[in-house]
Protein backbone atom coordinates (compact mmCIF):
# COMPACT_ATOMS: atom_id res chain seq x y z
CA UNK A 1 0.00 0.00 0.00
CA UNK A 2 1.00 3.62 -0.53
CA UNK A 3 -0.15 6.54 1.63
CA UNK A 4 -1.20 9.72 -0.23
CA UNK A 5 -1.91 13.06 1.44
CA UNK A 6 -4.16 15.57 -0.29
CA UNK A 7 -5.59 12.94 -2.58
CA UNK A 8 -8.91 14.74 -3.08
CA UNK A 9 -7.23 17.77 -4.61
CA UNK A 10 -6.38 18.40 -8.23
CA UNK A 11 -3.01 16.67 -8.67
CA UNK A 12 -3.55 14.18 -5.86
CA UNK A 13 -6.82 12.86 -7.25
CA UNK A 14 -5.33 12.53 -10.74
CA UNK A 15 -2.41 10.64 -9.23
CA UNK A 16 -4.69 8.20 -7.39
CA UNK A 17 -6.93 7.63 -10.41
CA UNK A 18 -3.92 6.93 -12.62
CA UNK A 19 -2.25 4.75 -9.96
CA UNK A 20 -5.28 2.49 -9.59
CA UNK A 21 -5.89 2.39 -13.35
CA UNK A 22 -2.36 1.06 -13.85
CA UNK A 23 -2.18 -1.46 -11.00
CA UNK A 24 -3.85 -2.98 -7.98
CA UNK A 25 -1.70 -1.67 -5.13
CA UNK A 26 -4.13 0.01 -2.67
CA UNK A 27 -4.00 3.71 -1.77
CA UNK A 28 -4.66 5.20 1.66
CA UNK A 29 -5.86 8.76 1.02
CA UNK A 30 -5.76 11.36 3.82
CA UNK A 31 -7.36 14.70 2.95
CA UNK A 32 -8.68 17.49 5.17
CA UNK A 33 -11.29 18.43 2.54
CA UNK A 34 -10.69 22.16 2.60
CA UNK A 35 -12.40 24.21 -0.10
CA UNK A 36 -10.11 22.66 -2.75
CA UNK A 37 -10.69 19.05 -1.70
CA UNK A 38 -13.40 17.45 -3.78
CA UNK A 39 -14.38 13.80 -3.36
CA UNK A 40 -16.35 14.02 -6.59
CA UNK A 41 -12.96 13.92 -8.32
CA UNK A 42 -12.78 10.30 -7.14
CA UNK A 43 -16.34 9.29 -8.05
CA UNK A 44 -15.17 6.47 -10.31
CA UNK A 45 -13.67 4.79 -7.24
CA UNK A 46 -17.06 4.39 -5.61
CA UNK A 47 -17.10 1.05 -3.78
CA UNK A 48 -13.51 0.34 -4.86
CA UNK A 49 -11.80 -1.38 -1.90
CA UNK A 50 -8.37 -0.35 -3.20
CA UNK A 51 -9.09 3.29 -2.27
CA UNK A 52 -9.23 3.90 1.49
CA UNK A 53 -10.27 7.45 2.36
CA UNK A 54 -9.77 9.24 5.67
CA UNK A 55 -10.80 12.83 6.28
CA UNK A 56 -8.15 14.41 8.46
CA UNK A 57 -5.36 16.94 8.87
CA UNK A 58 -1.72 16.14 8.11
CA UNK A 59 -0.91 18.29 11.14
CA UNK A 60 -2.60 15.74 13.41
CA UNK A 61 0.47 13.68 14.16
CA UNK A 62 -1.42 11.17 16.31
CA UNK A 63 -3.86 10.43 13.48
CA UNK A 64 -1.06 10.06 10.94
CA UNK A 65 0.88 7.77 13.29
CA UNK A 66 -2.22 5.64 13.82
CA UNK A 67 -2.79 5.32 10.07
CA UNK A 68 0.85 4.43 9.42
CA UNK A 69 0.84 1.78 12.11
CA UNK A 70 -2.47 0.30 11.01
CA UNK A 71 -1.88 0.18 7.24
CA UNK A 72 1.94 -0.20 7.07
CA UNK A 73 2.50 1.63 3.75
CA UNK A 74 5.73 1.20 1.81
CA UNK A 75 5.71 4.85 0.68
CA UNK A 76 4.16 8.21 1.47
CA UNK A 77 3.36 10.67 -1.34
CA UNK A 78 2.76 14.16 0.04
CA UNK A 79 0.51 16.43 -2.05
CA UNK A 80 -1.45 18.13 0.74
CA UNK A 81 -0.87 21.89 0.59
CA UNK A 82 -2.46 25.28 0.33
CA UNK A 83 -1.46 26.24 -3.20
CA UNK A 84 -3.18 29.37 -4.54
CA UNK A 85 -0.93 32.43 -4.64
CA UNK A 86 -3.78 34.96 -4.41
CA UNK A 87 -5.11 33.29 -1.26
CA UNK A 88 -1.61 33.28 0.24
CA UNK A 89 -1.47 37.04 -0.20
CA UNK A 90 -4.83 37.50 1.55
CA UNK A 91 -4.41 34.84 4.28
CA UNK A 92 -0.76 33.74 4.62
CA UNK A 93 -1.35 32.11 8.01
CA UNK A 94 -3.20 29.19 6.43
CA UNK A 95 -0.14 28.49 4.27
CA UNK A 96 2.23 28.54 7.22
CA UNK A 97 -0.05 26.18 9.16
CA UNK A 98 -0.47 23.60 6.40
CA UNK A 99 2.62 23.81 4.22
CA UNK A 100 5.21 24.29 6.95
CA UNK A 101 3.77 23.05 10.25
CA UNK A 102 1.72 20.31 8.59
CA UNK A 103 4.68 19.02 6.61
CA UNK A 104 6.82 19.03 9.75
CA UNK A 105 4.23 17.01 11.67
CA UNK A 106 3.94 14.56 8.76
CA UNK A 107 7.72 14.16 8.60
CA UNK A 108 7.92 13.51 12.33
CA UNK A 109 5.23 10.83 12.16
CA UNK A 110 6.82 9.26 9.08
CA UNK A 111 10.26 9.28 10.67
CA UNK A 112 9.03 7.54 13.81
CA UNK A 113 7.25 4.91 11.70
CA UNK A 114 10.25 4.39 9.41
CA UNK A 115 12.72 4.00 12.27
CA UNK A 116 10.75 1.04 13.63
CA UNK A 117 10.55 -0.84 10.32
CA UNK A 118 12.48 -4.03 9.72
CA UNK A 119 15.73 -3.59 7.80
CA UNK A 120 14.45 -4.52 4.32
CA UNK A 121 11.27 -2.46 4.69
CA UNK A 122 13.25 0.44 6.10
CA UNK A 123 15.58 0.60 3.11
CA UNK A 124 12.67 0.33 0.66
CA UNK A 125 10.49 3.05 2.25
CA UNK A 126 10.16 6.40 0.45
CA UNK A 127 8.75 9.81 1.39
CA UNK A 128 7.95 11.74 -1.83
CA UNK A 129 7.36 15.45 -1.27
CA UNK A 130 5.56 17.18 -4.17
CA UNK A 131 6.57 20.82 -4.45
CA UNK A 132 6.65 23.69 -6.95
CA UNK A 133 8.98 25.64 -9.21
CA UNK A 134 7.81 28.85 -7.50
CA UNK A 135 10.37 28.25 -4.73
CA UNK A 136 13.05 29.40 -7.21
CA UNK A 137 11.56 32.87 -7.70
CA UNK A 138 11.35 34.62 -11.05
CA UNK A 139 13.40 34.67 -14.26
CA UNK A 140 14.29 37.37 -16.74
CA UNK A 141 13.47 36.92 -20.44
CA UNK A 142 16.90 35.53 -21.31
CA UNK A 143 17.71 33.66 -18.10
CA UNK A 144 18.32 29.90 -18.22
CA UNK A 145 15.57 27.67 -16.86
CA UNK A 146 15.47 26.57 -13.24
CA UNK A 147 17.57 23.53 -12.41
CA UNK A 148 17.81 21.58 -9.18
CA UNK A 149 20.84 23.75 -8.31
CA UNK A 150 19.02 27.08 -8.70
CA UNK A 151 19.09 29.09 -5.47
CA UNK A 152 15.75 29.47 -3.70
CA UNK A 153 14.24 32.97 -3.92
CA UNK A 154 10.49 32.69 -3.17
CA UNK A 155 8.46 35.84 -3.80
CA UNK A 156 4.99 35.04 -2.39
CA UNK A 157 3.81 33.66 0.95
CA UNK A 158 2.80 30.49 -0.90
CA UNK A 159 6.23 30.06 -2.48
CA UNK A 160 7.97 30.83 0.81
CA UNK A 161 5.90 28.25 2.66
CA UNK A 162 6.71 25.59 0.06
CA UNK A 163 10.39 26.53 0.15
CA UNK A 164 10.36 26.04 3.92
CA UNK A 165 8.72 22.63 3.54
CA UNK A 166 11.36 21.63 0.97
CA UNK A 167 14.09 22.56 3.44
CA UNK A 168 12.44 20.53 6.19
CA UNK A 169 12.31 17.48 3.92
CA UNK A 170 15.96 17.93 2.96
CA UNK A 171 17.00 18.34 6.59
CA UNK A 172 15.06 15.24 7.65
CA UNK A 173 16.98 13.18 5.11
CA UNK A 174 20.41 14.59 5.91
CA UNK A 175 19.97 14.58 9.69
CA UNK A 176 18.01 11.38 10.28
CA UNK A 177 18.42 9.41 7.06
CA UNK A 178 14.71 9.32 6.15
CA UNK A 179 14.70 8.30 2.45
CA UNK A 180 13.04 11.37 0.99
CA UNK A 181 12.48 12.48 -2.59
CA UNK A 182 11.42 15.98 -3.65
CA UNK A 183 9.87 17.05 -6.94
CA UNK A 184 9.49 20.67 -8.05
CA UNK A 185 6.96 20.97 -10.85
CA UNK A 186 5.88 23.71 -13.22
CA UNK A 187 2.28 24.92 -13.71
CA UNK A 188 -0.08 21.95 -13.93
CA UNK A 189 -3.31 21.87 -15.90
CA UNK A 190 -5.88 19.24 -16.81
CA UNK A 191 -9.03 17.55 -15.47
CA UNK A 192 -10.35 18.25 -11.96
CA UNK A 193 -8.43 21.51 -11.42
CA UNK A 194 -10.21 23.82 -9.00
CA UNK A 195 -11.61 26.79 -10.99
CA UNK A 196 -9.63 29.49 -9.20
CA UNK A 197 -6.59 28.61 -11.35
CA UNK A 198 -6.04 30.25 -14.73
CA UNK A 199 -7.16 27.61 -17.24
CA UNK A 200 -10.35 26.29 -15.55
CA UNK A 201 -11.28 29.84 -14.48
CA UNK A 202 -11.09 31.08 -18.06
CA UNK A 203 -13.14 28.15 -19.35
CA UNK A 204 -15.82 28.62 -16.67
CA UNK A 205 -16.04 32.39 -17.17
CA UNK A 206 -16.09 32.09 -20.94
CA UNK A 207 -19.01 29.66 -20.87
CA UNK A 208 -20.86 31.82 -18.33
CA UNK A 209 -20.43 34.99 -20.43
CA UNK A 210 -18.29 36.61 -17.74
CA UNK A 211 -15.11 38.66 -18.21
CA UNK A 212 -11.85 36.77 -18.63
CA UNK A 213 -9.58 38.66 -16.19
CA UNK A 214 -5.96 39.05 -17.27
CA UNK A 215 -3.43 40.29 -14.71
CA UNK A 216 -1.38 43.28 -15.86
CA UNK A 217 -0.27 43.03 -19.49
CA UNK A 218 -0.72 39.25 -19.68
CA UNK A 219 2.91 38.77 -20.69
CA UNK A 220 3.83 36.61 -17.69
CA UNK A 221 5.45 33.36 -18.87
CA UNK A 222 4.85 29.95 -17.36
CA UNK A 223 5.95 26.42 -18.25
CA UNK A 224 2.80 24.30 -18.61
CA UNK A 225 2.75 20.64 -17.52
CA UNK A 226 -0.19 18.35 -18.26
CA UNK A 227 -1.25 16.68 -15.02
CA UNK A 228 -1.11 13.19 -16.50
CA UNK A 229 2.53 13.75 -17.44
CA UNK A 230 3.22 15.00 -13.92
CA UNK A 231 1.67 11.87 -12.42
CA UNK A 232 3.80 9.68 -14.69
CA UNK A 233 6.91 11.56 -13.56
CA UNK A 234 5.99 11.07 -9.90
CA UNK A 235 5.52 7.34 -10.41
CA UNK A 236 8.97 7.19 -12.01
CA UNK A 237 10.56 9.21 -9.19
CA UNK A 238 8.89 7.04 -6.55
CA UNK A 239 10.06 3.85 -8.25
CA UNK A 240 13.61 4.80 -9.16
CA UNK A 241 14.58 8.15 -7.66
CA UNK A 242 17.65 8.32 -5.44
CA UNK A 243 16.88 9.11 -1.79
CA UNK A 244 17.78 12.66 -0.83
CA UNK A 245 17.55 13.90 -4.42
CA UNK A 246 15.44 16.66 -5.97
CA UNK A 247 13.90 16.30 -9.43
CA UNK A 248 12.43 19.16 -11.45
CA UNK A 249 9.37 18.24 -13.51
CA UNK A 250 8.55 20.52 -16.44
CA UNK A 251 6.34 20.35 -19.48
CA UNK A 252 8.78 22.05 -21.89
CA UNK A 253 5.94 24.40 -22.84
CA UNK A 254 6.71 28.04 -22.04
CA UNK A 255 3.69 30.19 -22.82
CA UNK A 256 2.62 33.75 -22.08
CA UNK A 257 -0.58 33.92 -20.05
CA UNK A 258 -2.35 35.93 -22.74
CA UNK A 259 -1.40 33.33 -25.37
CA UNK A 260 -2.84 30.57 -23.17
CA UNK A 261 -6.09 32.52 -22.91
CA UNK A 262 -6.20 33.15 -26.65
CA UNK A 263 -5.70 29.42 -27.26
CA UNK A 264 -8.55 28.58 -24.89
CA UNK A 265 -10.85 31.07 -26.60
CA UNK A 266 -10.04 29.66 -30.02
CA UNK A 267 -10.70 26.09 -28.90
CA UNK A 268 -14.02 27.13 -27.37
CA UNK A 269 -14.95 29.08 -30.50
CA UNK A 270 -14.51 25.87 -32.49
CA UNK A 271 -16.19 23.52 -30.02
CA UNK A 272 -19.01 25.67 -28.65
CA UNK A 273 -19.52 28.99 -30.47
CA UNK A 274 -21.14 31.77 -28.47
CA UNK A 275 -24.89 31.53 -28.93
CA UNK A 276 -25.73 35.20 -28.51
CA UNK A 277 -23.10 36.64 -30.81
CA UNK A 278 -20.79 35.78 -33.66
CA UNK A 279 -17.94 37.35 -31.72
CA UNK A 280 -15.11 35.23 -30.38
CA UNK A 281 -14.76 34.43 -26.69
CA UNK A 282 -11.70 36.68 -26.97
CA UNK A 283 -14.12 39.63 -26.76
CA UNK A 284 -14.64 38.77 -23.07
CA UNK A 285 -10.96 39.38 -22.19
CA UNK A 286 -10.60 42.14 -19.58
CA UNK A 287 -7.26 43.42 -18.28
CA UNK A 288 -7.14 43.99 -14.52
CA UNK A 289 -4.61 45.31 -11.99
CA UNK A 290 -1.63 43.02 -11.62
CA UNK A 291 -1.14 40.74 -8.62
CA UNK A 292 1.23 42.14 -5.96
CA UNK A 293 4.74 40.76 -6.44
CA UNK A 294 3.70 38.82 -9.56
CA UNK A 295 6.62 36.67 -10.82
CA UNK A 296 7.34 37.44 -14.46
CA UNK A 297 8.63 34.13 -15.78
CA UNK A 298 9.06 30.51 -14.73
CA UNK A 299 10.88 27.94 -16.83
CA UNK A 300 11.88 24.45 -15.72
CA UNK A 301 14.82 22.37 -16.90
CA UNK A 302 13.75 18.73 -16.42
CA UNK A 303 16.98 17.38 -17.89
CA UNK A 304 18.01 15.54 -14.72
CA UNK A 305 14.73 13.62 -14.67
CA UNK A 306 15.16 12.73 -18.33
CA UNK A 307 18.81 11.67 -18.01
CA UNK A 308 18.55 9.70 -14.78
CA UNK A 309 15.05 8.24 -14.91
CA UNK A 310 14.12 8.39 -18.60
CA UNK A 311 11.01 10.55 -18.18
CA UNK A 312 9.77 12.90 -20.90
CA UNK A 313 6.30 14.46 -21.18
CA UNK A 314 3.92 12.65 -23.50
CA UNK A 315 1.73 15.70 -24.18
CA UNK A 316 2.54 18.89 -26.05
CA UNK A 317 0.71 22.00 -24.91
CA UNK A 318 -1.48 21.70 -27.99
CA UNK A 319 -2.59 18.14 -27.25
CA UNK A 320 -2.86 18.67 -23.50
CA UNK A 321 -4.94 21.84 -23.71
CA UNK A 322 -7.26 20.23 -26.27
CA UNK A 323 -7.79 17.30 -23.89
CA UNK A 324 -8.42 19.72 -21.04
CA UNK A 325 -11.02 21.84 -22.86
CA UNK A 326 -12.78 18.70 -24.05
CA UNK A 327 -12.89 17.36 -20.47
CA UNK A 328 -14.38 20.53 -19.03
CA UNK A 329 -17.01 20.69 -21.77
CA UNK A 330 -17.96 17.08 -21.05
CA UNK A 331 -18.03 17.60 -17.26
CA UNK A 332 -19.95 20.84 -16.89
CA UNK A 333 -21.92 19.44 -13.94
CA UNK A 334 -18.66 18.94 -12.05
CA UNK A 335 -17.87 22.64 -12.47
CA UNK A 336 -21.47 23.63 -11.70
CA UNK A 337 -21.34 21.74 -8.41
CA UNK A 338 -18.26 23.74 -7.43
CA UNK A 339 -19.89 27.03 -8.41
CA UNK A 340 -23.00 26.21 -6.36
CA UNK A 341 -21.07 24.75 -3.43
CA UNK A 342 -22.84 21.39 -3.81
CA UNK A 343 -19.47 19.61 -4.07
CA UNK A 344 -18.89 20.36 -0.38
CA UNK A 345 -21.51 17.74 0.42
CA UNK A 346 -18.85 15.21 -0.58
CA UNK A 347 -19.26 11.74 -1.92
CA UNK A 348 -19.67 9.47 1.06
CA UNK A 349 -18.66 6.31 -0.72
CA UNK A 350 -15.76 7.41 -2.93
CA UNK A 351 -13.94 4.29 -1.83
CA UNK A 352 -13.72 2.18 1.28
CA UNK A 353 -13.49 3.79 4.70
CA UNK A 354 -10.17 3.31 6.42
Amino acid sequence: MIFVTGGAGFIGSNFILDWLALGDEPVLNLDKLTYAGNLNNLARLKDDPRHLFVQGNIGNRALVAQLLERHRPRALVHFAAESHVDRSIDAPGDFIATNINGTFALLEAARAYWQDLASAQKSAFRFLHVSTDEVYGTLGPGDPAFTERTAYAPNSPYAASKAASDHLVRACHHTYGLPTLTSNCSNNYGPYQFPEKLIPLMIANALAGKPLPVYGDGQQVRDWLYVGDHCAALRRILASGRPGEVYNVGGCNEMKNIDVIHTLCDLLDAALPRAASAASYRSQIAYVADRPGHDRRYAVDAGKLRRELGWVPAETFGSGIANTVRWYLEHRQWAADIASGAYRNGLADAGAAA
